[in-house]
This record gives structure tokens, C-alpha cells and sequence, in this order.
């Protein structure tokens, strides 16, 4: 098998980046992506069926599957205070591992309460799994290659909205709800035995200069002006997402759209495009500064809600397509910026920024869910263009202090 951690051995490889072996590992690392965070949002395909199941409100079963970003709000903290004393391999196993006896025993969840108890713990799991695989690539992979790595993973990661969301639609359709959990149960599984055997040769993590304790750490972040306006915009990033790909599937199910599960399922094509633009993100900074590109990311998604408030299921569809992609971009973009900022404690930071775009989401599914149950789609819509024009705002206070301004792993 393939170790993701093995360097590039040959100049012409690093050079061009196209041989067999660099070419499996980058398939090796976003599968790995892929396989730790599918639980994330496929059961956004199917939320119709679980609010039938349950017999409750779409906000009260809208909240209940997003609250999986509890756990990985939580998880992302916890993560970033304790990187350091974390063996990587057996982290990312054991997470993966513990993740498919959650999503396994929400087949049977008795109610609404279960249900939600056992999406938190699916978070955590998801979390920390994903939490220390970042720190993995960031420590294994060499200067040259980090970047085919990330953005490897970043799209597994992407790639898991649209194929999960596919799958699970598929599966409940053919088979139920139960075999849907178990199915992607198995899933956890498999990214666990591919982990066990991809990852082998750990090396000892490099020495570090922190000698600030992690509160402190935190606190010092906290007070940077750019860096705070930087987790607020990944809170106010996943609050749309959440809210736009939660929601919008009730609309989609009702008439005059009437779509049926499967097809509700094949909708999610709409994420197709953003496998691909995702990986520009770091060019478009690289050639137009962070907050251009976040400006631009940010303008495409608020093109895409008007479309969304059509009766025609295309406009629908393009209005879907162009919130994915603004809003993975923009995503991409502060992700890197936090990495920029900081000019140490970067884990805690990264931690703090996923603690803050999680967070995000649980708001999100907890405010927009109220506004759609109470006043309807079109105020909704409504909330998420105020969180995109909020992020906009903050973005202006994304500058960089000089000391600070390297290139991160």
C-alpha cells in the first residue's frame, strides 16, 4: 500500500507532480477526507424522510441533524489545545473507528432526542479524526508537496457534500433509513482500514518555540483584530451553507418542484463545480490577495439566492451551484488566512477557527430553521444574504501583520 507520507524522491517529480506514485497518494488522502467526513451532510439529502419519521418540524429536525457541528465545534478545541500529546496514526484510527458505532446506532434512535445526542457524538468523531489528519499533512509532507496535499484532502472533503448526499439518498430510497446508517457505518470502517494501512512511518512531531499554555494562546488570537474577524467570517460562512442546503430541500420536495428522494439526491450534482473551483482558491490569493478573493467568492454565493426564490427548478439548481461554490471558495480562503495570521500557535488557532465555523452552523440551523417554519422560504433566503453581507464587512479586517505574513505547512 501506499504511504501518504512518503516524499517526493525525484526532482522531476516535485517539479511536475505527475507521476504514478504522487498521482495515488493524492487519491489516497482525499478518499481519506472523503471516508471521515461523508456522515457529515448526507443526511441533509434526506431530511423529508427523517422529519416524517420523527413526525416533527422541519427547523426541530433541521437542527437535529446539524447538530453534529456541536461535537465538531467541541472536538476542534479540544484538538487544538492537545495536538502536541496526540499520536497522529492512532488518533485518526481510533476516531474513525469509534465514529460507526454512533452513526450505526442512529438505525434504531427511538426519537428526536437520540437522534440529536448521537449526531454530536458523530461530530466529535469526525473532528478529531479530521483535525489531526491536517496536522499529519502539515508535518509529513514537505514544502514542495504540502500544498498537492491540503488541497488533495480539501477536495475529498468537498467531493463528500455531493457523493454522500447521492448515496444516502439512494440507499433510503432502495432500502430504508436503517440501512442507510449501517451502510455508511461501514463507510467509517473502511476509512479506518484504509488509515491503518497508508499511514505507517509517523515521525516525532518537529520542536517546537510555544511556550505560551494553550489559554493563553487562545486569548492572545482572540485579540488580534484579523484573526478574530476571521473565525467570525467562518461562523457566518457555514451559518449560509447550512441554511441554504438544509432548508431548500423542503422547497424542493413541495410543489411546485414535487421532487421524489432520488431525485432529491441527484440535485446534489450541484456540488460538482465546486470540486473543481475549490482547488483555485489558493491562486486566487496568491494572485489577488485574501480579501479580493473572499469579496468575489462571497459576491458569486449572493448571486445564487435570488435564483433560489424561483418556481423553475433550473434556476433553483443554478442558484444551488453558485452558493456551493462561493461559498467552499471563501471557506478555502479564510481556512489559509488563519494559518497566515497567526504567528504561532497555529494548531490552536486552526482549532479555534473550526470551533467558530462549526458554531456557525449549529446558529444557522437554529435561527434559519425558525425563520423558514415561521415566515417561509423567501425569509430565509433573507438570513442567509444578511450572514454573506456580514462576512463581506468582516473581510475588510483581514490584513496581515508583517511578522506573521509566512506561508504556512
Amino acid at each position: 500500500m501506499t504511504d501518504i507520507s512518503a516524499p517526493m524522491k525525484a526532482e522531476a517529480v516535485e517539479m511536475h507532480g505527475h507521476s504514478p506514485g504522487v498521482v495515488l497518494r493524492s487519491l489516497v488522502i482525499g478518499l481519506t477526507a472523503f471516508l471521515t467526513v461523508v456522515d457529515l451532510f448526507a443526511t441533509q439529502a434526506i431530511l423529508p424522510s427523517l422529519t416524517r419519521h420523527y413526525n416533527v418540524t422541519p427547523a426541530a429536525m433541521g437542527f437535529a441533524v446539524n447538530a453534529s457541528t456541536i461535537g465538531m465545534a467541541v472536538a476542534g478545541l479540544v484538538i487544538g489545545f492537545l495536538s502536541p500529546h496526540i499520536d497522529r496514526r492512532l488518533g485518526i484510527l481510533v476516531s474513525l473507528i469509534l465514529l460507526a458505532i454512533p452513526t450505526t446506532l442512529l438505525a434504531i434512535a427511538p426519537d428526536l432526542t437520540a437522534f440529536t445526542v448521537l449526531r454530536i457524538a458523530q461530530g466529535l468523531c469526525m473532528a478529531s479524526a479530521f483535525a489531526l489528519t491536517l496536522a499529519y499533512l502539515g508535518e509529513q509532507c514537505s514544502s514542495m508537496d504540502a500544498g498537492g496535499a491540503f488541497a488533495a484532502y480539501i477536495t475529498g472533503n468537498v467531493a463528500s457534500n455531493l457523493i454522500g448526499r447521492l448515496v444516502s439518498a439512494a440507499v433510503v430510497d432502495t432500502l430504508g433509513l436503517a440501512s442507510n446508517f449501517h451502510f455508511f457505518a461501514l463507510l467509517n470502517l473502511a476509512g479506518a482500514v484504509l488509515v491503518y494501512f497508508t499511514i505507517h512511518r509517523v515521525k516525532p512531531m518537529r520542536a517546537t518555540s510555544t511556550v505560551k499554555p494553550p489559554f493563553a494562546a487562545t486569548v492572545e488570537h482572540w485579540r488580534n483584530p484579523a484573526l478574530r474577524s476571521a473565525f467570525a467570517i467562518g461562523f457566518c460562512i457555514l451559518f449560509a451553507f447550512i441554511g441554504t442546503f438544509t432548508f431548500v430541500n423542503f422547497v424542493l420536495v413541495r410543489a411546485p418542484l414535487s421532487l421524489g428522494p432520488m431525485d432529491l439526491g441527484l440535485v446534489y450534482f450541484v456540488f460538482a463545480p465546486s470540486v473543481v473551483t475549490t482547488l483555485f482558491a489558493g491562486k486566487a490569493v496568491a494572485r489577488f490577495g485574501t480579501r479580493p478573493a473572499i469579496w468575489g467568492a462571497l459576491a458569486v454565493a449572493a448571486l445564487g439566492l435570488p435564483l433560489m426564490l424561483s418556481a423553475h427548478l433550473l434556476e433553483v439548481l443554478t442558484g444551488m451551484v453558485l452558493v456551493g461554490v462561493g461559498t467552499f471558495f471563501a471557506q478555502a480562503c479564510a481556512t489559509g488566512f488563519v494559518g497566515q495570521a497567526a504567528s504561532d500557535n497555529r494548531g490552536i488557532a486552526s482549532g479555534t477557527y473550526l470551533a467558530s465555523y462549526f458554531l456557525g452552523g449549529l446558529v444557522g440551523s437554529a435561527v434559519l430553521g425558525q425563520l423558514f417554519d415561521r415566515f417561509g422560504w423567501t425569509a430565509c433566503v433573507a438570513g442567509i444574504g444578511a450572514s454573506l453581507a456580514i462576512a463581506a464587512l468582516l473581510t475588510a479586517r483581514l490584513t496581515l501583520d508583517p511578522r506573521s505574513a509566512v506561508s504556512p505547512a
